[in-house]
C-alpha cells in the first residue's frame, strides 16, 4: 500500500480550497482523532466538501496555556480559513476560535495544475494512509473532545486550543524567518511587519530602564494624532489597584450598534493594572477606539486554555463583528495570526441610536490581505 506523502507546498492567504471529505480526513487521523497532535474536533464535519479562501497561513499561532507573557509558537502545514468553532461539543464554549486546518484535509482548487499535484500528491481518497498512523472513526473523534474528571466534577476538555503545546514547537520572537513568512504568505503587507518591529523596537526601548521610558511614552503620545493613532498603546489606567472599577449594565443584545469609548475614556475605567472587574485591557483593542460595530454576541462562558476546563463569567462580555486581535502590539507574539475575537466590557462601550429609516453606518474592519469572507 502506498503511503501520503506530506502535502510540501505551502498554502497562501487568498488561495482557494476544498474541504475534504469526512472519509479522507478520518483516515488521515490517529486513534487520537489528531494529525501531528492537532485535533480534528466534531464542529468541522459542517465544513466538508465545502470551499473556501484561505484566511492566513497558521505557520504560527501564540500559546495561552502558559504564564503571562504569552509566547509564540511554530505550526508546520497548517492554514486558518474564515471557519469558527461552534463549541457545541465542548461545553458550549463561546470563544468562537478561529479553527486550524492541516493541509491534508484540504484540497487545492485553481488553475494551477502543478501546485494542485504537489498539494494532493498521495492523497486519501486514493486509498493510502498517512505513515504510522491506521485511521480513526468518527465515533473516536467524537469521543475525545472531553476527559471525565475522576470526582464526578467538571470534565476537562481536548480541542485545538488546548493541544496546542502538542501539536506545535517553541519559536522564538527574535526569529527572523516568521516575519518574512508572515509577508511571503500573504497574512500581512510589508507596512505592517516593518510598523511592527518599529513599534517592538520602541517599546522595548522605553522598558529598557535608562530613563527613556517617560519620554519616549511622552514624544508617542505627541505626535501619534498626526497619523490618526491615540494614546501610547500600553499607558496604565487610571485607578489605583485594589480600588473598584466602574460597572455599566448597557444589556446589549445581538445585532445592535455601538460606539467604541476613545482611549482616555477607557483608561478611567481600569486600574493600574489595566482591570475592569477582572477583564484586561489589552494594548490590541487600542485600534478599535472611536469606531462603530455591530454586537456580535454576548459571551458567557469559554475554555480556560491553562486548566481545559469551562469557566463562567461573573460578568458578560461583549464580542463585536469582525473585531479581532491583529496582535500589532502584543510582546513576543507580534503578528500572529489567530485573530481571537476581543472581549469588551459594557462600560467601554455606548449605545449608538439609530433613526428609522436611516442607514446605520460601520467600520470595516480589514484585516491586511485577508480574502473576503466565505462562510
Amino acid at each position: 500500500m502506498q503511503k501520503l506523502k506530506r502535502a510540501r507546498s505551502k498554502l497562501s492567504v487568498g488561495d482557494w480550497v476544498e474541504v475534504r471529505s469526512k472519509d479522507e480526513i478520518l483516515r488521515t487521523l490517529d486513534v487520537k482523532g489528531q494529525l501531528d497532535g492537532m485535533p480534528f474536533m466534531p464542529e468541522m464535519f459542517r465544513f466538508c466538501g465545502q470551499r473556501f479562501q484561505v484566511y492566513k497561513r497558521a505557520h504560527k499561532t501564540c500559546d495561552y496555556s502558559t504564564p503571562y507573557p504569552y509566547r509564540m509558537r511554530w505550526l508546520p502545514h497548517t492554514v486558518h480559513l474564515d471557519t469558527r468553532c461552534s463549541g457545541d461539543m465542548h461545553g458550549e464554549c463561546e470563544a468562537g476560535c478561529l479553527l486550524y486546518w492541516k493541509q491534508a484535509w484540504l484540497k487545492f482548487v485553481g488553475e494551477d495544475r502543478k501546485k494542485l499535484v504537489n498539494l494532493t500528491t498521495g492523497s486519501p481518497s486514493d486509498g493510502d494512509v498517512v505513515p504510522g498512523l491506521n485511521g480513526c472513526s468518527e465515533s473516536e473523534v467524537w469521543a475525545h473532545t472531553q476527559l471525565p474528571s475522576p470526582d464526578g466534577g467538571t470534565p476537562t476538555y481536548i480541542c485545538q486550543a488546548t493541544q496546542i503545546p502538542y501539536a506545535t514547537t517553541r519559536l522564538a520572537w527574535w526569529d527572523l524567518r516568521q516575519y518574512c513568512e508572515d509577508y511571503w504568505s500573504g497574512n500581512v503587507g510589508l507596512r505592517r511587519v516593518l510598523d511592527g518591529l518599529i513599534y517592538s523596537t520602541y517599546y522595548h526601548l522605553s522598558q529598557a530602564g535608562i530613563g527613556l521610558g517617560r519620554p519616549m511614552r511622552w514624544l508617542y503620545n505627541k505626535f501619534a494624532p498626526l497619523w490618526g493613532g491615540t494614546l501610547f498603546p500600553r499607558t496604565l489606567g487610571v485607578i489605583p489597584e485594589g480600588k473598584p472599577t466602574p460597572f455599566t449594565a448597557l444589556n446589549l443584545q445581538v445585532g445592535e450598534l455601538v460606539r467604541v469609548k476613545s482611549h482616555e475614556e477607557i483608561l478611567k475605567t481600569v486600574d493600574a493594572g489595566n482591570r475592569n472587574r477582572g477583564m484586561y485591557w489589552d494594548a490590541e483593542l487600542v485600534p478599535y477606539c472611536n469606531k462603530t460595530y455591530r454586537v456580535l454576541k454576548r459571551v458567557t462562558k469559554i475554555i480556560d486554555e491553562k486548566t481545559a476546563k469551562i469557566v463562567e463569567m461573573k460578568t458578560p462580555c461583549i464580542v463585536l463583528d469582525s473585531v479581532v486581535c491583529q496582535a500589532r502590539y502584543s510582546q513576543c507574539r507580534m503578528l500572529c495570526p489567530k485573530s481571537m475575537y476581543s472581549y469588551w466590557r459594557e462600560v467601554w462601550l455606548e449605545r449608538v441610536e439609530v433613526d428609522v429609516g436611516e442607514e446605520p453606518k460601520t467600520e470595516e474592519v480589514v484585516m491586511a490581505s485577508a480574502p473576503s469572507r466565505s462562510c
